[in-house]
This record gives structure tokens, C-alpha cells and sequence, in this order.
């Protein structure tokens, strides 16, 4: 799981870096930001109580890149059919 924060709605508090410091960070402009591609599923309850517990909502789970590798192995699948 990969989970980004929207900057335009983030208000910098902080919650997210103190929940989970392995994922999220407070950068230069004093708003929060992901600082993993991935999730490693040893803080991944710890992510996700970061997200729960932002207060306006600004993370968001990262949707676009799992229809990606869904697009890729239906491609791959169709291939395969192909080839049998």
C-alpha cells in the first residue's frame, strides 16, 4: 500500500509524522509528506492510524499505482492465452 498526502489540504500539524514516523515526515515547507514508496507491513497499522488520525483528511491511499500493476497482469494474462 502506498499512501500519499495532499498538500493542498494538509495543515501541517504534525499527527501523521509523531503516529508514524517511518512513513511520514514534515518537510521544508512545514507540511507533511510520504517518505516510503511502499508500506512495510511492520508499520503498517501504525500508517494507517497516522491516516485515521489526520484531521482533515489529507492522506489518501495511493489507488493509481494498484490499477497499474492490475492493468499489467491482465495484460500479461491476455499474453499468455495468447501463447496457449
Amino acid at each position: 500500500m502506498k499512501l500519499v498526502v495532499d498538500k493542498d489540504i494538509c495543515i501541517g500539524c504534525g499527527a501523521c509524522a509523531a503516529i508514524c514516523p517511518d512513513v511520514f515526515e514534515i518537510d521544508e515547507d512545514g507540511l507533511a509528506v510520504s517518505v516510503v514508496d511502499e508500506v512495510n507491513e511492520e508499520v503498517m497499522e501504525d500508517a494507517i492510524d497516522a491516516k485515521e488520525g489526520c484531521p482533515v483528511n489529507a492522506i489518501k491511499e495511493d489507488v493509481a499505482e494498484d490499477t497499474t500493476d492490475e492493468q499489467e497482469d491482465n495484460e500479461e494474462e491476455k499474453e499468455n492465452n495468447q501463447e496457449n
